[in-house]
């Protein structure tokens, strides 16, 4: 269980924290990892009292809690220590007000003075947030150091994806913390890392000793990276308009999974050593020239038709201008300069009103010799996938060739699935439950480093670049597809294919001849 402290949610009206954040305390709660001095300040510019927040809490635990039904005696416990406060992020007066109803409310619940600031806030409000905390702590610094083992109090920060919109606001964003809250109090948030599947990313490569012998340029043929979408950007199109396919999946959610996958193994389980080997993966990528990246890149944006609902194109979105060129799609081939990955390819895609929900890792591994095969099987022989599914279904998959049963020698893949719903027969937890958990626990393990964000974005950097002074637009593709033609082609053009651009289907090494 974690210390009792103050969650403090900025932007608590909003739409984070009513799907996600108020139902994760709630299963903190409902798992007895929350104490129960440990209670909630909602700090928002919305006009609410503490029952109206209340009652707002308890709509989004009823609609996106994981638990079902709700536990009327848990939540009865929890809301007694939910509160709201009416405030502007950058007023210095309400910032002080708020402070000191923290101290009023510690005193009610015997909390210590605990504090975890979450920022579920637009980008633009981080500045002024952190300002404000950051003179706040200086003050109360004067008499009592920030935490530590000898029982004083800590203070930490949550902050949201985007972490800057590229490297030279990302330095400035990590100079504004680093001037007010030390590194070991910087939680940068992204929840993909809190998910069960991408956790089990470092225990499938290095507990499982068939794996990582062969986890190389010499047993891989190459990997590949998808993160579709279903859905349109609906009433994120002021935002999405200015960030794009690339800052908002890519540079963030993508890179980590990447980082996992092409990591070297750290020397310890701990924060600093993962975090280490995660920089220098995101240090050894290829930098992309600016003559190469429309070779290596593809960018697109869906226009009007059916999926999931019609749509008369991203142009005509709320809030997006009426003559965009952000992307909606974005793809992306890379390659890791180091002595494990050396020409070993790497293609990123992710894209809005995609014809299928996905977020997967498929490592193909290289084609066995054929001439075994070539005067007798009378189907094909595929390649061997490790197919890791983040969602939906989170699990893991081993593709494997296999004789089917009979007198003549057809081979057929088959799959060794490894499932979170069926092996342990209950749902896996929430990403923000375990990532919550981990920041009132002090561990950075799952939360990205300040020199981590940047390195990232110094890869990101030349691409957008290259974007904005390209006097070409972005392809459309139809809603419902898997993107425009020039993402096939990026693969294609190296004899390869999507996994999932054949409709799912698993893609032949080679037919052999009868």
């Amino acid at each position: 269980m974690a210390p009792p402290c103050a969650i403090v949610i900025f932007g608590a009206s909003g739409d984070l924290a009513n799907r996600k954040l108020i139902p994760a305390i709630y299963e903190l709660a409902h798992e007895k990892l929350l104490d129960e001095r440990s209670y909630v300040l909602g700090f928002s510019r919305s006009e609410m009292s503490d029952e109206q927040f209340r009652m707002e809490c308890r709509t989004g635990v009823e609609k996106f809690g994981r638990s079902k039904p709700m536990d009327e005696g848990v939540w009865r416990s929890l809301e007694s220590r939910i509160y709201y406060a009416r405030a502007d992020y950058g007023s210095a007066e309400d910032h002080a007000r708020v402070a000191e109803q923290l101290k009023k409310l510690d005193q009610k619940h015997r909390t210590p003075g605990n504090r975890l600031y979450y920022l579920a806030t637009p980008p633009n409000q981080f500045e002024p947030i952190i300002e404000r905390l950051g003179e706040q702590s200086l003050d109360e610094a004067k008499s009592r150091p920030y935490y530590g083992d000898d029982g004083e109090s800590w203070k930490r920060i949550i902050i949201e994806k985007p972490f800057g919109r590229d490297l030279t606001s990302a330095r400035a964003l990590n100079q504004l913390l680093h001037r007010y809250f030390k590194e070991e109090q910087v939680f940068r948030i992204d929840h993909y890392l809190g998910k069960e599947t991408v956790q089990n990313l470092m225990v499938l490569r290095f507990a499982n000793t068939i794996f990582e012998p062969i986890w190389n340029y010499k047993y891989i043929d190459h990997v590949q990276m998808t993160v579709a979408e279903t859905v349109p950007v609906g009433d994120r199109g002021g935002y999405y308009d200015k960030a794009g396919a690339m800052r908002d999946m890519i540079q963030n959610h993508m890179f980590q999974l990447l980082a996992l996958v092409a990591m070297e193994p750290p020397v310890a389980l701990d924060a600093i050593s993962i975090r280490d080997e995660k920089v220098k993966v995101f240090r050894s990528i290829r930098s992309i020239r600016p003559a190469a990246v429309e070779e290596l890149t593809v960018r697109g944006q869906y226009t009007a038709g059916e999926a999931n609902g019609k749509t008369e194109g991203y142009r005509k979105e709320k809030g997006v201008a009426p003559d965009s060129k952000t992307e909606t799609f974005a793809a992306v081939k890379l390659f890791i300069d180091n002595w494990r990955w050396s020409g070993t390819p790497f293609y990123l895609r992710t894209g809005k009103l995609l014809k299928e929900k996905l977020s997967e890792v498929t490592v193909r591994f290289r084609s066995p010799p054929l001439t075994l095969f070539q005067k007798q099987c009378e189907s094909p022989v595929f390649s061997n996938d490790l197919v890791i599914r983040v969602q939906p279904d989170e699990g893991i998959s081993l593709r494997l060739n296999g004789k089917v049963p009979g007198g003549q020698m057809n081979i057929k893949p088959v799959a060794l699935d490894f499932l979170y719903k069926t092996t342990f027969q209950k749902e896996a937890p929430e990403a923000y439950e375990r990532l919550i958990h981990d920041a009132t626990t002090g561990d950075q393990t799952l939360f990205i480093r300040g020199d981590e964000a940047e390195a990232a974005w110094a890869v990101i950097d030349p691409i957008e670049q290259a974007w904005a002074t390209s006097k070409s637009a972005p392809e459309g593709y139809s809603p419902g597809s898997w993107g425009p033609k020039k993402a096939q082609q990026l693969i294609e053009m190296d004899g390869r294919r999507w996994t999932h651009s054949n409709g799912g289907q698993i893609e032949p090494i080679v037919a052999c001849s009868l």
